[in-house]
């Protein structure tokens, strides 16, 4: 074992690429100079046998970049790359950030932005991994540990004051590489019930980031909340596309995506085409979201900022929304966070309705990680013309859905006026703007609670008290000159005087007028 001291400071760090980053020295192992290669390119014609290992220490300082790569030079005749890393956690003083080190790794193709150097990360979910050509710790993609210089990658998420003291080890055995196997994605279609109301929950994570649950348990977990779809949105990893197959059924449909952790906020890639990979390695003042968001776009896919308002380290969004295709307004059990999420929500919806602008649906999904986290709490339920990919995102892209804390909640919303026109959620009733217009809203499941409609000019209309059957129809009047879009939120009693209380149900607005 060889060990290598590395101490770092502020002259030592390196700007390259969109965000900071710094390339420490390389680590080279023995050569492979001994080791022919075959007349066909597939392997060596003496195998080496056995193992080595090299160990890496050094210390990061705070205002260290966002990435740090630790190049290791790969020889020939490698089957498996083995690293592991520890890092000090000191006691620092209270509202103080600590050390928080995330770990992942780019093949010999190199790290450059968007290419097709990556092969894994797992965050500060694992403190070891390892990636043959027949199988790969979770995050990571298996496929052979080909020769050249791959890349570490050490993400200092935070540092405390005293620094961060790392230990990065890397084995590697070597022999014959073995077969990587042919990746099996999930079906793009499911059996629906044509064009119906689907729920579904597009924000889980498995073991495949930083969650506790297999594929099979989400699976079980989304059958039992009554979802009919859910999207895979593991953090900076495509790794999990390969292993919902055997999850997805006639009745389950499985999206693909990913959750693109960045340091200035969280967005899901929602249903994009399989093994699509999504760079993170960016921050709002680079410029380079929109780029990305274009490539989740061409995949397929939809873009969709995650709990905005979320007050964790790197969480809260600072991308702007321009590029959304619909935003997360509700993330797991409601909180103070998605209620200013709601609120800024809706005064885009103002700004979009008074000047003619596209409007920005509204999603709500679980963040499940583990027990006792609860999935498809809430779900988003869509008006789709079928369970399939294409149909499923057409439905939320145009805003056909409301959010529901639960399988249990049903809710009808229309609006009608004119002679029989009649408009549902995300459509616009178009009628003149002083005729009369109906609003209707029906809810089953939610005893207890009180409906309110919320219009560009508020909340202008609250029903009385669903009664314990949990079935009410409400309905209000109005016209497009006095309200130009309606949209109805089912919540609790209060439990703060002059605070709404929690949320139980959400729809996206009908607009009204020509």
């Amino acid at each position: 074992m060889c060990e290598d001291e590395r101490h770092l400071n502020r002259r030592a760090l390196l700007v390259t690429g969109a965000a900071t980053a710094l390339t420490l020295g390389s680590v080279s192992f023995a050569s492979d100079a001994g080791a022919g290669e075959r007349p066909d390119g597939g392997g060596t014609g003496r195998e080496r046998t056995g193992k080595e290992t090299k160990t890496v220490r050094g210390t990061l300082p705070t205002g260290s970049p966002d990435f740090v790569y630790l190049p290791v030079e790969i020889p020939r005749g490698v089957r498996e790359l083995r690293v592991a890393y520890t890092y000090e956690k000191p006691s620092v003083p209270a509202g103080t950030v600590g050390n928080a080190l995330d770990i992942g790794v780019f093949d010999e193709r190199g790290t450059d932005l968007g290419g097709k150097g990556f092969r894994g990360w797992s965050g500060g979910a694992r403190s070891e991994f390892f990636i043959r050509a027949d199988e790969a710790t979770p995050g990571y993609i298996p496929g052979p540990v080909r020769a050249g210089t791959w890349n570490i990658a050490l993400g200092p998420y935070t540092v405390a004051p005293q620094g961060l003291p790392y230990e990065v080890t890397i084995t590697l055995t070597y022999g014959a590489p073995g077969t990587t196997p042919k990746p099996v994605y999930p079906p793009e279609r499911a059996k629906g019930r044509g064009r119906a109301w689907y729920r579904g929950d597009c924000h889980l994570h498995s073991w495949y980031s930083d969650g506790r649950r297999t594929p099979a348990e989400l699976g079980a977990l989304a059958r039992a909340a009554g979802l009919d779809f859910i999207n895979t949105s593991e953090h900076n990893t495509h790794s999990a596309h390969a292993h919902f197959s055997d999850v997805a059924g006639d009745d389950l449909l499985v999206l693909l995506g990913e959750e693109v952790t960045t340091r200035n906020g969280h967005v899901l890639a929602v249903g994009t085409e399989p093994g699509t990979f999504v760079d993170w390695r960016y921050r709002a003042r680079d410029n380079r979201f929109g780029q990305y968001a274009r490539h989740i776009r061409r995949a397929g896919g939809l873009v969709v900022p995650a709990h905005p308002h979320a007050t964790c380290v790197g969480c809260n969004w600072k991308f702007g929304f321009g590029e959304a295709d619909a935003v997360e307004v509700w993330n797991g059990a409601f909180s103070p966070e998605d209620e200013v999420a709601i609120s800024e929500w809706d005064n885009a919806l103002v700004a979009a309705a008074r000047g003619g602008h596209r409007w920005t649906p509204a999603m709500g999904n679980s963040d499940a990680h583990r027990d006792p986290d609860p999935v498809g709490r809430p779900q988003t339920v869509v008006l789709a013309d079928d369970l399939t990919r294409e149909a499923i995102l057409d439905g939320i892209r145009a805003g056909r859905s409301y959010l529901a804390e639960s399988k249990g909640i049903e809710v009808a919303f229309s609006a009608a006026g004119g002679k029989g026109r009649r408009a549902g959620i995300g459509e616009r009733l178009r009628v003149d703007a002083t005729s009369p217009v109906t609003v209707r809203l029906d809810v089953a499941g939610v005893p207890g609670t009180t409906a309110r409609f919320i219009t560009d000019q508020g909340v202008l209309f609250t029903g009385p008290v669903v009664p314990e059957s949990g079935t009410a129809t409400v309905e209000w009047r109005t016209t497009p000159s006095y309200a130009a879009y309606v949209r109805a939120e089912v919540r609790a009693p209060s439990t703060t005087p002059g605070v709404p209380g929690p949320m139980k149900a959400l729809t996206n607005p009908i607009f009204l007028g020509r």
